[in-house]
């Protein structure tokens, strides 16, 4: 199964995937972040939304988590992106964040991509375990 078939069948899946993880940045809006910590609560909110990922293809037995994983980071860093562009002028009056940085940009997509594919291959391998 090549990775186009891969995305449309779970986009759905990745969609869900990416968007919950933008329970991190709306975390840092909202204030909730530097209630916890900021460094240890990027780092907390990081680890269990990597552990929902985790439960969520393996519970649902996704045949390619890899692929799925690295499109939920992907998905995730786009929505980002647009919730960025759409909150900072609202919060802070001015546009901040990826969109005013084309750079930018791409190391969101290539970090949240990389995010995806380290869970995807966890995933991965507890799935050949069983």
């Amino acid at each position: 199964m090549n990775a186009k078939s891969i995305v449309k069948e779970n986009g759905l899946l990745i969609l869900g995937l990416g968007a919950l993880a933008l329970i991190r940045p709306i975390m840092k809006m909202t204030g909730v972040m530097e209630l916890i910590g900021q460094a240890f609560g990027s780092i907390l909110t990081t680890v269990l939304i990597s552990l929902a990922w985790l439960a969520i293809v393996l519970a649902k037995r996704v045949s390619s988590p890899v692929t799925v994983l690295v499109g939920a980071g992907l998905c995730y860093a786009a929505l980002a992106i647009v919730l960025s562009g759409i909150a900072s002028p609202l919060i802070d009056g001015k546009l901040q964040g990826p969109l005013t940085n084309p750079l930018a940009i791409v190391s969101v997509l290539a970090i949240n991509a990389i995010w995806g594919l380290i869970v995807g291959g966890i995933a991965k391998a507890l799935s050949r375990q069983r």
